[in-house]
């Protein structure tokens, strides 16, 4: 194969799985808007998922949790795997060549890019306020996008933002997810404000704060002092976190 600026990058990578892949689903919670951190690809206007390959001496799970290390600079954070994407026509070619050789790589015809994948899709929920959004070898940037102004992206990637979404949705009230999208002391009201978001529907907050209460989950710490001492808000922490 030729390379026109990187003659060793291939070469310089460890041995892979052939043919699967990782796509990350990274949500934040940032000014009572849901957040999705996405790479624009060097010198395109191409939008991806966070990804990346597995390792043959890693577990999946080791190999999910270091691409969100490489992208959020965070450890131990919330991570689910929630769909195997397989569809037969999910590649392109051409589109393929054109992002590898906007950063300086030229694929054969027979390059291991250009051949059938697997992608396997996680989702991550993650402290906005603690991550170090760091782009790729590949990438020009790693930001952060409002979740209803998601761009184009490539692949079937706005696909697997999709079933990603739906799937937190349906498990927000079991597993209690929602809290790993805020800091470690929050109000109610950012709580409550985290479930309306992902939900996309408003709640009544008697009944979410009854709730929320009884489900035990909560300690309430002290109140959090913006203006009258009778009208300031108590804050909260996720018993255990």
């Amino acid at each position: 194969m030729q390379n026109s600026n990187h003659e060793n990058f291939w070469e310089s990578m460890p041995p892979l799985l052939p043919s699967v892949s990782i796509d990350c689903t990274i949500l934040g919670f940032h000014d009572n808007q849901l957040k999705i951190l996405l790479l624009r690809f060097k010198n395109t206007n191409s939008f991806a998922l966070p990804g990346g390959f597995i390792d043959l001496n890693e577990d999946l799970q080791e190999s999910a949790q270091r691409i969100l290390k490489e992208r959020t600079g965070l450890d131990n954070i919330y991570l689910e795997q929630f769909y195997v994407f397989g569809d037969k026509n999910r590649r392109d070619d051409k589109l393929q060549k054109k992002l590898m050789a906007a950063s300086g790589l030229l694929l054969e015809d027979d390059h291991f890019l250009l051949k059938r994948f697997i992608s396997i899709g996680y989702f991550a929920l993650v402290d906005f306020t603690k991550t170090i959004p760091t782009p790729d070898f590949l990438s020009d940037s790693c930001e952060w996008y409002d979740i209803d102004k998601v761009p184009e992206l490539i692949f079937d990637h706005n696909e697997m933002v999709k079933k990603a979404l739906n799937h937190l949705r349906l498990g927000l009230d079991e597993k209690l997810i929602g809290f790993n999208l805020l800091p470690e002391t929050f109000t109610m009201n950012e709580l409550q404000s985290v479930y309306e978001t992902i939900l996309g529907e408003k709640i009544v907050r008697s009944n979410f704060q009854r709730k929320i209460l009884g489900l035990d989950i909560l300690q309430r710490i002290e109140k959090k002092m913006t203006g009258a001492a009778n009208k300031a808000p108590y804050l909260y922490r996720f018993i255990g976190k």
